[in-house]
């Protein structure tokens, strides 16, 4: 194990609070959990002035590699935080998976099979890491509270907030807060305080994971072997994690004894018969694990908002649960600053449960299809599975229908009421919903970038000129996209950039005069091939989630 991070552990400290008659005032956002989810949050809120408490009923990181695949998405969160390149200089990156069946490769594929991204598709990244990176970044910043040791035990809400009861080794306080982010975890003790409940369905099976540290010569791939002969009429799953450390998952089956499964006598013949009698290697992690996909009915509740495994649970076949609950993350940081600057309504918040219920629905509905498909639970759907195996090696259409678990995307939020739908047709992926897509630019100093980089933490335009246009100022920020070789004069406000290789161009189906506007979480809300600046604050004024028969005064300033 890392000794670093395994066993790091962070003190305990008294706050103003916890002192006898003290009448310290409601903190904006009290953060409940400091694991991935609530840490991003924290930082994310921090970056755009909102100061936050984060509180921890423990002290010390997470305990074996837990979550390990992190998607690019999530490394794009990553570096809108602040701590990307950490990540990615520590993590496995990689693209290429591999199915097998019994010990024969069916097919291999690859998650981004063209270039122009700054980010790989996964890294692989063991989660105490993750959250170590994230700690040393919130405690970076002068306006986030890191809370150890300081344990909820009790809420009650009113009009104007939230009233905490949290203990501590010197006993018990109380600490008012506008607004509760609930990042709790799947048992979520707030979740149970206010008497709610998540719904969905608990799959029969149980699964081993072994991380084992060793010298191997395997890629950086993920695979996958359905039914192979050292583990007969199960599957296998392998990953390959910093330090030497290599993730196995083995199918056990509803009836292993979960207890018995975890003893090193009975994980080490399991292993070696993967690795052979030849390659030496020590276990550094074992746990057993069953999984549901489940999730609250509303992911908002008054002032408390429910956000990771707090409000939904996934299966691990796809690597959905810390990456869907840092898009939580993202979506609901945002919204909540331009709620407490009054620069939004309250309800805005309605559209954080709204959207990322949509997505959860969204990841359940993969995730179970993932485990039925590999863990077929009646005749005629191992009949099905068997087949589709046997036929995806020869058939390209049959890969379609292998399920080994469907990795990690982002969920296209089209159904949002925040969107301003098209009035021209455009081509391609990025329809108001979707996540901007990455591509190389060159700033009007010379140095080449990236264009998400660019990207504000309020909203922005990209807007496509042609060679050499002068582009005078809109009502919001606005990145002028040029192509290569023709940058132009731009107003205070702009920042003109060159489109390097046509990708952002391309990958927008952009000409001179498209804008795109991007919301704060970097999602498109509305495009458009011609408009004016009536139209986009327009766009800008549905996005925050305004009433159509109202003015938001304080649109362009938000934005």
């Amino acid at each position: 194990m890392n000794p670093h991070f395994q066993n790091r552990v962070f003190p305990y400290a008294p706050y103003a609070e916890q002192q006898p008659g003290c009448n310290a005032m409601a903190r904006p956002v009290v953060i409940v959990g400091a694991g991935p989810v609530g840490l991003a949050t924290a930082i994310d809120l921090a970056q755009q002035g909102v100061p936050v408490v984060v509180v921890d009923d423990d002290c010390t990181l997470s305990t074996g590699s837990r979550a390990i695949c992190f998607s690019k998405r999530s490394l794009e969160i990553f570096d809108r935080l602040g701590c990307g390149d950490r990540m990615v200089d520590k993590g496995v990156s990689w693209n290429v998976g591999k199915v097998y069946l019994k010990n024969e490769l069916l097919y291999s594929f690859d998650l981004l099979p063209e270039t122009g991204h700054r980010r790989p598709a996964f890294i692989n990244l063991q989660q105490y890491y993750v959250e170590g990176f994230l700690v040393e970044r919130a405690q970076a910043l002068s306006n986030v509270e890191l809370r150890w040791k300081h344990k909820v035990v009790d809420l009650a809400q009113d009009a104007d907030g939230v009233t905490l009861t949290i203990e501590t080794p010197d006993g018990s306080y109380t600490q008012r807060a506008q607004y509760v982010v609930a990042a709790d975890g799947s048992r979520s003790p707030v979740r149970h305080m206010m008497g709610l409940e998540a719904h969905g369905q608990t799959f029969k099976d149980r699964f081993l994971i072994a991380d084992v540290r060793m010298e191997a010569p395997f890629p950086s791939e993920r695979w996958f072997w359905f039914d192979p002969p050292f583990h007969p009429n199960q599957s296998v799953l392998l990953h390959h994690q910093p330090d030497n450390v290599w993730r196995i998952d083995f199918q056990l089956g509803w009836d292993a004894d979960p207890v018995a499964e975890k003893q090193p006598e009975r994980v080490i013949p399991r292993v070696r018969a993967l690795l052979g009698d030849d390659v030496e290697f020590e276990l550094e992690w074992v746990s057993v694990y069953t999984f549901s996909c489940e999730r609250m009915e509303r992911f908002r509740h008054g002032r408390v908002l429910f956000i990771g495994d707090a409000a939904h649970r996934v299966s691990p076949f796809g690597a959905r649960g810390a990456n869907s609950g840092l898009q939580d993350a993202e979506n609901l940081a945002w919204k909540l600053r331009m709620v407490l600057d009054g620069d939004a309504p309250d309800t805005l918040l309605d559209t954080y449960a709204s959207e990322r219920e949509f997505a959860a629905d969204d990841n359940i509905r993969h995730s179970t299809r993932s485990t039925d498909f590999i863990t077929p639970k009646s005749a005629v759907s191992r009949l099905f599975r068997d087949a589709t195996l046997r036929l995806a090696k020869h058939y390209p259409f049959a890969r379609t229908l292998v399920n080994s678990g469907r990795l990690s995307t982002p969920s296209v939020l089209d159904d949002s009421p925040l969107l301003t739908p098209d009035e021209s047709p455009f081509a391609g992926a990025l329809v108001p919903g979707a996540v901007a897509l990455d591509a190389p630019v060159r700033g009007a100093d010379g140095k080449p970038g990236w264009l998400l980089n660019h990207l504000r933490e309020g909203f922005t335009a990209l807007r496509f000129c042609s060679t050499g246009d002068t582009v005078d100022a809109l009502p919001i920020p606005t990145l002028a996209i040029f192509p290569a070789g023709g940058l132009g004069a731009v107003a205070p406000g702009v920042t003109g950039l060159e489109d390097i290789d046509g990708l952002v161009a391309q990958r927008y189906d952009a000409r001179p005069g498209t804008l795109y506007l991007i919301r704060p979480d970097q999602h498109v809300c509305a495009r458009w091939r011609a408009t004016d600046a009536a139209q986009l604050l327009s766009a800008v004024h549905r996005a925050t989630g305004f009433p159509a028969t109202t003015h938001a005064p304080h649109a362009a300033a938000a934005a």
